[in-house]
């Protein structure tokens, strides 16, 4: 037998490289004369063929031996041994069992093992069968028999394509799920040719339609006109192009009972009202089975047992879900136009004889679905019902199912709009794009620009949002005073984000008093008091704010104390408010203030430093930001986990959130965000004894003028930007800018009730001191320190004080703040600013108990400052850099270097980094797998 050449390489595949990984290793023990199988299981269209054409392919390449290939045909299926016949008639060559004889007279699952073992033994054998599902029952027998029996030296391998494992149980089983965001947006652009103006709506209605199938993506990306990919022309709803995935998904399904389908029917529609992913209610199938006319026996046995649908439906309490959401589509798509309409006209008259409140709008959402055309009065009865308390999904629902039967093409885009906002609420940023998409020329009286500002606010470049809210604002001012307000406030907190306090101000002065309560005119008043150097008045009204908020149930109102506490320095009182906010959030919603809510949260606490606190609480917000679609939120949220882990730790954790904080704030102008991530990432530099590049970060954020960091973020920096310039050793260089920062700093603390800042003053003061005055500064900062509490900035002081003392030659003096500040460090959880207060404190003569924190490795064998100094060299400093981190002279550094070169075994800079290098690796792995558990 010869090798095959009918089976072409395919083309290439995308978010596939683990299922590909797993057949190059079955391969590979192929072509070392052993065997195996492996069973390829996914609904229709997520890429079983496509896998094992690339499987049968590339052996060809690489190996060039004989391949089996065969597709069921499933008008076969119950055609005896035509599964087998078709496998064993893709052979390229003369077979010992001819396949007419296997088709006329069966073969038993021994002799085909036989068979497939005397081909293997001439060549490595490569079996493929796709589809096999679909093969009549003797060949799957048979097939399944001989691929259990290949293993170890057969010499064949088995590769099968199937629905699901269930007539191959027994074989290696690898269940393909729908492709990534970021695979499924690489295919898209391969099946639009890179195209640069797809429209990013459209793009995301695609991938949202086609939820990972790229069968299904591709159908639906095929079927649209350059003009709707490009959102010049409208887009038809449902989209077309999916047809085929579907009739593959409803062909499972054609064995089953009229019975049955009569219930699949039914469960389907059922769903029609419901949320998302919510299923349909158990007691309404049972009701709406009965009224049908089905049996209760058959209706126990569909609903309740798997097996009785095919595995279609399945149990969850009292919700009946489909298997695979493209299978409900399935079943509605199969359905007869007539048949469907009578279902739904079915389930609308159970649910308007149930209770009205609750029961009416899914009513009048099954009418809608039984409608066969516009209806002005239907359509007027789903707006009046799609109101609070429902939620706002399947409000947003309702209303596009109430804009889709208008008659009026106004009407019909205040609808829309309508949807997009109530979509915005519940987190569905796609949903609200694609309900806008459909808006067209009419823009609502200004409801359109406000919704569209709204989501770029939390998903967009923030100047847009800025512009779109302001001119909303403008259409919506002379019949809309609550939008208006918010969507003033909304640019005013775009401005914020930009670090635009001219900005801010304007949208801040547009704001109408007459139409504020008094906490909201209150805070306008203080916020615009602040900004335009008033800080006094400012302050007064914005304490009168937050205390307003003592009796506040409103999660915007709350989230603006929140802000007010922030600015004031009251960071106690900030917590207070935005735990409220949050529990308001997740008490009345709506869902798309979470991400916010856990933002300013976690902010509040790590200015309060509750470090371990925000970490949490950013981690879960980090997690609704990327659930709802909001990327601004999602960098914010970055920037506090990096500032978080700039005092916990990994160093490494710090920089993948500083990283991805600093991704998605230059795009989309968030000068807060990267503030903050860029601070992280200098204090993280301080903490691993690297003085120079926090100083080289720090700078830009703190000097005056345009450029600079964050108007009202920048001055939070200043206390590290101080240490850094004077650490290294370039406070002379850097005199000026030095001076203007303190003296910026010091107006500050004269401006904020932080209780730390105060301290962070006198310990800015305390290093630039001559040594004589340094001691009492220190003195006075700690005093500082112990009236406002907290273990992280108080160990920093200690720190900086034994430094000082030990450079002054008085060790013995300087264990004591060491020791104070490494046993503050471990309190707080800083492990790396712990394991540099430990290293100071070697330094200084006193032994340390090595739980630390990694332990020095290959440097074991050298004394404590010899390791401070190669672990310095070995990151790339000169020694001059090491004797200005270490408070002693180049000679000192250049005389322990050459004892250290010694000890070690090495001649150069370069093969002691590399030693560190390979000794550290463990513990570089441990911190790779704790950055991936906090990402």
């Amino acid at each position: 037998m010869t090798p095959s050449t009918t089976v072409h390489s395919p083309l290439r595949l995308y978010g596939r490289s683990g299922e590909l990984a797993i057949l190059e290793t079955l391969l590979g023990k192929l072509r070392t004369g052993d065997g195996g199988a492996l069973v390829l299981t996914a609904p229709p269209g997520l890429g079983r063929t496509a896998l094992l054409r690339q499987a049968a392919a590339h052996y060809l390449r690489g190996h060039g031996g004989p391949v089996l290939y065969a597709s069921a045909a499933p008008t076969e299926q119950r055609l005896p041994y035509s599964g087998l016949h078709a496998l064993l008639c893709s052979a390229p060559g003369p077979l010992p069992l001819a396949p007419d004889t296997v088709l006329s007279s069966g073969i038993s699952p021994g002799a085909l093992l036989g068979l497939l073992r005397a081909l293997g033994a001439e060549q490595p054998l490569l079996v493929c069968v796709d589809d096999a599902h679909l093969w009549d029952p003797d060949s799957r027998a048979a097939l399944g028999f001989a691929a259990r029996r290949l293993g170890a030296g057969s010499r064949v391998a088995v590769v099968i394509g199937a629905a699901d494992e269930t007539a191959f149980a027994g074989l290696p089983a690898l269940r393909l799920g729908p492709l990534d965001d970021d695979a499924a947006t690489a295919l898209l652009d391969r099946l639009t040719d890179g195209a640069a103006d797809v429209d990013p709506v459209v793009r995301s209605e695609l991938l949202r339609e086609a939820a990972g199938n790229p069968r299904l993506l591709a159908g639906l990306a095929g079927r649209l006109t350059p003009g709707q990919l490009a959102g010049r022309t409208a887009l038809p709803y449902p989209l077309p192009g999916g047809e085929s995935v579907l009739d593959a998904h409803a062909a499972h399904l054609d064995g089953l009972s009229c019975d049955t389908h009569t219930l699949l029917l039914l469960a389907a529609a059922a769903e029609e009202h419901e949320p998302d992913g919510a299923g349909s209610d158990a007691a309404l199938l049972l009701r709406a089975g009965v009224r049908a006319g089905l049996s209760a026996s058959h209706l126990d046995r569909v609903l309740f047992a798997p097996a009785g649908s095919a595995g279609a439906l399945q149990r969850a309490g009292s919700r009946v879900h489909f298997s695979h959401p493209l299978l409900r589509r399935a079943v509605l798509h199969r359905a007869p136009p007539g048949r469907r309409r009578a279902v739904h006209e079915l389930l609308a008259g159970l649910l308007g004889g149930g209770e009205p409140d609750r029961a009416r709008l899914p009513a009048l959402v099954q009418k809608a679905c039984a409608s066969t055309g516009p209806d002005a009065g239907l359509a007027e009865q789903l707006e009046r019902a799609a109101t609070a308390p429902r939620p706002h999904g399947e409000r947003s629902a309702a209303l596009a199912r109430a804009a889709a039967l208008s008659t009026d093409d106004a009407l019909r885009a205040a609808r829309f709009t309508a949807a997009a906002e109530q979509a915005r609420l519940a987190g569905d940023t796609g949903r609200a794009r694609a309900m806008l998409a459909r808006v067209g020329p009419h823009l609502a009286e200004g409801a359109a620009p406000y919704v569209r500002g709204m989501l770029a606010l939390r998903d967009g470049p923030v100047a847009d949002a800025r512009e779109a809210l302001l001119a909303a604002a403008e259409l919506l001012a002379p019949h809309d005073p609550r939008r208006t307000l918010d969507a003033l406030f909304g640019a005013a907190e775009a401005a914020w984000a930009m670090g635009d306090a001219i900005a801010y101000l304007d949208a801040m002065n547009r704001v109408p008093v007459a139409a504020a309560d008094r906490p909201t005119a209150q805070y306008r008043a203080g916020m615009c008091a602040v900004l335009a150097g008033h800080p006094d008045r400012g302050h007064a009204l914005l304490r009168c704010c937050l205390d307003s908020a003592a009796r506040a149930e409103d999660a915007g109102e709350l989230l603006r104390a929140g802000a007010c506490a922030l600015v004031l320095g009251e960071v106690d009182a900030a917590c207070r408010a935005g735990a409220r906010a949050l529990a308001v959030v997740r008490t009345r919603g709506p869902e798309a203030l979470l991400p916010h809510a856990l933002e300013q949260l976690a902010y509040a606490e790590l200015r309060s430093g509750q470090h371990a606190r925000a970490r949490a609480h950013a981690l879960e917000g980090l997690h609704a930001a990327r659930r709802t679609g909001q990327r601004n939120s999602a960098a914010h949220l970055h920037a506090v986990l990096a500032l978080a882990a700039s005092v916990e730790g990994p160093a490494e954790a710090c920089a993948a959130h500083a990283d991805a904080a600093l991704t998605g704030a230059g795009p989309h102008g968030l000068a807060q965000a990267a503030t903050l991530a860029t601070w992280a990432v200098a204090r993280a530099d301080l903490a691993a004894g690297r003085p120079g590049e926090a100083a080289a970060r720090l700078g830009p954020l703190v000097r005056p003028g345009p450029g600079t960091g964050h108007f009202a973020t920048r001055m939070l920096a200043v206390p590290c930007y101080v240490e850094a310039v004077v650490l290294s050793g370039r406070a002379h260089e850097a005199g000026g800018e030095l001076a203007v920062a303190v003296q910026e700093f010091t107006l500050w603390t004269t401006r904020t009730t932080d209780p730390q800042v105060p301290a962070q003053l006198a310990r800015c003061r305390a290093l630039l001191a001559p040594a004589e005055e340094a001691a009492a500064r220190y003195e006075e900062a700690l005093a500082h320190h112990y009236r406002a509490g907290g273990d992280f900035e108080r160990a920093r002081t200690r720190l900086l004080q034994g430094q000082l003392l030990r450079r002054l030659r008085r060790t013995r003096e300087a264990r004591g703040p060491l020791r104070d500040a490494l046993v503050a460090f471990e309190r707080c959880s800083a492990r790396a600013w712990a394991g540099r207060a430990a290293g100071e404190l070697r330094a200084a003569g006193e032994a340390v108990d090595a739980r630390d924190r990694s332990g020095p490795g290959p440097l074991a064998a050298l004394t404590p400052q010899q390791q401070r100094i190669a672990r310095c060299v070995a990151e790339g400093a000169t020694n001059r850099e090491v004797a200005v981190r270490l408070s002693v002279s180049p000679r000192t550094v250049d005389h322990h270097l050459r004892n250290v070169f010694a000890a070690l075994g090495v001649r150069s800079r370069t093969e002691l980094a590399r030693l560190l290098d390979r000794g550290g690796g463990a513990r570089l792995q441990d911190r790779d797998e704790k950055k991936r558990a906090d990402l």
